[in-house]
């Protein structure tokens, strides 16, 4: 019988898709792969459903197992916040996650991979014998800076709201302003956001091993570092637990889909290397105002260049028109009169969503707008593509500064911590990126990055090496 890795994917989407990545590697290794899913109500959350229908499609011998839905599920709204949430829900789901594990054949299971946030989950593999690991979607960066934060701020000190802009010292991981931390989470030490965050970090070091969404090249100082098995919080030592630098192949997002989308057809009429890509994902793109959507396409429309860019309408509190795909967008009401008839044909602007990761790897595609999140990034250098950082939320300002001032695959579109990008920066670092000296250097080192994530990939690269290291420690840790 083969061993089975369980996989517990999280609530986002972003944390979902490169967990269930990690499948592919772990199927080529010769174990069997069941995802046991939390079955939220399409009223939660259409495109996480979605979502998870896609990939199981894209992947037919993973086992997809939807838990049993749990009696009076926590709705969002009930809590004020998704972080508070998320761990809710996770917590009560506890009992369905034991009876499915319960429920595989006795000593099958090789070890389960739970999200970085469900750490309630730990418990229950902890309470079975089964070995347990954290996956981080995030970098090995904000790895670091998880493990050091819960013990940064001793009782007295000024909280992280009161540092405002205040540089933060982090073994690892470059200088950065306090307000770059998750403002929305950390602001207020005394709150129940806060606290709840800061325990399910100092949970971090529980689990058998973390699982991280990166290559080791990539992050060459923060993966140093965190070579080092001690980590001494608050001036008492503590063992971190080992680190496996895991990012796996990236998979086509339309893997699974027959239909090719509009916007992959005009890509296909565009002349090689000249289309700028404007994709902020769905959170993000829904957080712009109707002024700053005015700024952008007039800065497009005054760069002279050709763009592909994706527009949600702004979200203005209605949170759940996100997650229903036949929510309208009215372009004409939201851009400047005449911007679509004066950049037809050199332009083109898509509702909702397009497929990112082909729309990256086209031939077309000469540069990526991006609000930094890490899965962008990575597909990004992947597609060895230079990129615009705009961050706006979570740790996409530390994804930034990775980006940026670590791995040099971006130029910072700066206005974004004025609130607002203006006509001018959008025209002058769109000219930048496509046209300069500066661009062309830019370009060379993500091709260099792309190349390194492939080498990684392969057989004796980093990546499936550190698979191999975790394979290897799950089997000496015991069995079910």
């Amino acid at each position: 019988m083969k061993k089975t890795i369980v996989l517990y994917p999280g609530l986002f989407v972003s944390h979902l898709v490169p967990m269930m990545e990690l499948a592919d590697v772990l199927l080529e290794e010769g174990y069997a792969v069941t995802a046991a899913v939390i079955d939220l109500t399409l009223d939660q959350d259409a495109a996480l459903a979605a979502t998870v229908d896609r990939v199981a499609a894209a992947r037919p011998p993973v086992l997809v197992r939807r838990l049993p839905q749990i009696q009076d599920s926590p709705e969002v709204a009930d809590y004020g916040d998704a972080f508070l949430w998320y761990i809710e829900v996770v917590r009560r789901y506890n009992e369905r996650l034991r009876e499915f594990l319960c429920s595989l054949p006795p000593r099958s299971v090789h070890a389960v991979v739970v999200d970085a946030p469900s750490t309630a989950a730990l418990d229950v593999a902890r309470e079975l014998g089964v070995p347990a690991y954290t996956f981080f979607a995030s970098n090995a960066s904000a790895v670091a800076m998880f493990l050091q934060l819960p013990w940064m701020r001793a009782e007295g000190q000024p909280s992280f709201k009161e540092l405002g802009d205040a540089p933060i010292e982090f073994h690892s991981v470059p200088p950065m302003p306090a307000s770059y931390l998750m403002r929305e989470t950390l602001q207020v030490s005394e709150s129940e956001l806060y606290k709840a965050m800061m325990n399910t970090m100092r949970q971090n070091v529980e689990p058998d091993g973390i699982l991280v969404n990166t290559f080791a090249s990539l992050e060459a100082r923060a993966v140093a570092a965190l070579r080092d098995p001690q980590v001494r919080p608050g001036g008492e030592e503590r063992r971190t637990p080992p680190i496996y630098y895991v990012r796996p192949r990236v998979a086509g997002a339309g893997a699974g889909t027959k239909e090719k989308h509009e916007c992959l057809a005009w890509l296909d009429t565009q002349p090689e290397h000249s289309v700028l890509f404007l994709c902020f994902r769905s959170i993000g793109a829904a957080t712009h105002s109707e002024e700053q959507l005015r700024e952008v396409a007039i800065g497009l429309q005054k760069s002279g260049h050709r763009f592909l860019w994706v527009v949600q309408a702004p979200l203005r509190g209605d949170t759940q028109r996100l997650f229903d795909p036949r929510a309208d967008v009215d372009l004409d009401g939201l851009l400047p009169d005449g911007f679509l008839a004066s950049t037809e044909g050199r332009g083109l602007v898509v509702k909702h969503w397009a497929p990112q990761v082909e729309v990256l790897r086209h031939r077309a595609t000469a540069a990526f707008v991006t609000h930094c999140g890490w899965n962008s990034t990575l597909e990004g250098i992947a597609a060895g593509v230079p990129m615009l950082c705009w961050p706006m939320y979570a740790e996409q300002k530390l994804n930034k500064v990775v980006m940026v001032e670590e791995a040099g695959v971006g130029v910072e579109m700066s206005g974004w911590e004025q609130g607002l990008v203006t006509v001018e920066e959008v025209e002058a670092k769109v000219r930048l990126v496509m046209e300069s000296e500066e661009g062309e250097r830019l370009r060379a080192r993500v091709a260099a990055h792309r190349v390194a994530a492939t080498v990684a990939c392969k057989a004796g690269g980093s990546s499936r090496a550190a698979f191999g290291h975790f394979l290897v420690d799950a089997a000496c840790l015991g069995r079910v």
